[in-house]
């Protein structure tokens, strides 16, 4: 399917651009109730209530934005921490290079 654009000006191509913005949110919210419609005539044909098939494994996996405590923290600015995970700040790199070990900056 091809559609020629040349004929439209900036107007035109804006609303063009709007409306298919808004039909893409329509057949998104169309791929996911019928997906939703789906699930529910699985867990009947299997004789499961789909609240229960949910509540199974809705707690499995990792929670998002659960963060690991700070193990350490800037001796010049205390709201800088560092959980000990991940890449090492440029503030822990500053202090290890003035020659401070990684204890002495433990909280």
């Amino acid at each position: 399917m091809t559609i020629d654009l040349s004929g439209l000006n900036a107007a035109e191509l804006n609303a063009l651009s709007k409306e298919i913005e808004d039909r893409k949110v329509e057949v998104e919210k169309e791929a996911k109730q019928n997906a939703y419609s789906e699930m529910l005539a699985i867990a009947d044909k299997h004789g499961v209530p789909f609240e229960e098939v949910i509540a199974l494994h809705g707690a499995k996996g990792r929670k998002s934005g659960a963060k690991a405590p700070a193990k350490y923290a800037n001796p010049e600015d205390a709201s800088q921490t560092w959980s000990g995970r991940g890449r090492k700040p440029a503030w822990v790199h500053e202090a290890l290079k003035a020659g401070k070990s990684i204890e002495d900056l433990e909280i």
